[in-house]
């Protein structure tokens, strides 16, 4: 009886996170002063998914920002992106990093230069990274991909509402073409009325460009419109973490429980 014949079959390929923190510890000050920021915590960060990072104030989640955005480094563990660490020695892939990870800040007002125009601004990320291309014609499409027609890139900051300045910070985040965007506390510091709208737009930017979203927040409600994952953070600690639905319906930790209890319901 023939033998049958032997069937070469390839591994299969596991993707690799973008962004990955592994067993990141944090620490600041010495000896008795010495203060734990972060505790051994571990996240990925993957392509094409939203990524919920919630906690109260002194959770840690601003040392995390910063480790998302290659602005500090671990006192132990690892940052790596694309597979690779992220140290500030490999400038090459600094470089690639800064281009495909941008941020959108809490305060619009305080992350836009008032005495730039809104073009120059949307252009700056551009011109620093040595982006190719027409960069008017740039700032003209990420403007309207946020709802600004194209002659808002000749006005000011002051020349417009909280939330406008936001979809501007938004636009400049976006210029560059990002994998990833993160987005700092984006809607805290807005009126409630417009609060919604900004959200919309995160959730069809994301859907749209297929943009890798992490959203760091006290608020659970929004984090639990917009992203897939969550983690939450305790005392620099990951007190739970998994799927946003399971988190918010049938949290484990009575911490969690105890924040949910704490996001205001309408009556």
């Amino acid at each position: 009886m023939n033998a049958e014949p032997m069937i070469d079959v390839a591994p299969l390929e596991v993707a690799v996170p973008l962004i990955e923190l592994d067993n990141v510890t944090r620490t600041f000050g010495r000896g008795a002063k010495k203060t734990h920021a972060l505790r051994g915590v571990s996240l990925n960060v993957e392509a094409g998914r939203s990524l919920g990072i919630v906690g109260e104030s002194g959770a840690g989640k601003s040392t995390i920002l910063k480790l998302l955005m290659g602005l500090d480094q671990p006192t132990s563990g690892e940052v790596r992106f694309t597979g690779q660490p992220l140290t500030v020695r490999n400038r090459k892939l600094m470089r690639q990093f800064r281009s495909q990870v941008q941020i959108v800040f809490q305060d619009p007002r305080s992350s836009l230069d008032p005495r730039m125009s809104v073009g120059s601004i949307i252009a700056e990320p551009l011109r620093s990274l040595g982006t190719p291309g027409d960069r008017k014609v740039r700032v003209d499409e990420v403007l309207g991909w946020v709802g600004l027609d194209s002659s808002a890139a000749s006005k000011y900051p002051a020349q417009f509402s909280g939330g406008q300045r936001q979809r501007i910070a938004i636009a400049r985040a976006l210029a560059p073409a990002p994998a990833v965007l993160v987005a700092d506390e984006p809607v805290s510091a807005l009126d409630v009325s417009v609060r919604s709208q900004i959200i919309d737009l995160l959730d069809s930017l994301k859907k749209d460009l297929g943009l890798t979203l992490v959203m760091v927040s006290h608020d659970m409600a929004i984090v639990g419109q917009l992203c897939e994952e969550t983690i939450v953070l305790r005392d620099g600690q990951i007190e739970e973490s998994g799927n946003t639905r399971q988190v918010l319906t049938a949290p484990r930790a009575e911490y969690t429980k105890k924040l949910l209890e704490a996001v205001p319901t309408l009556s």
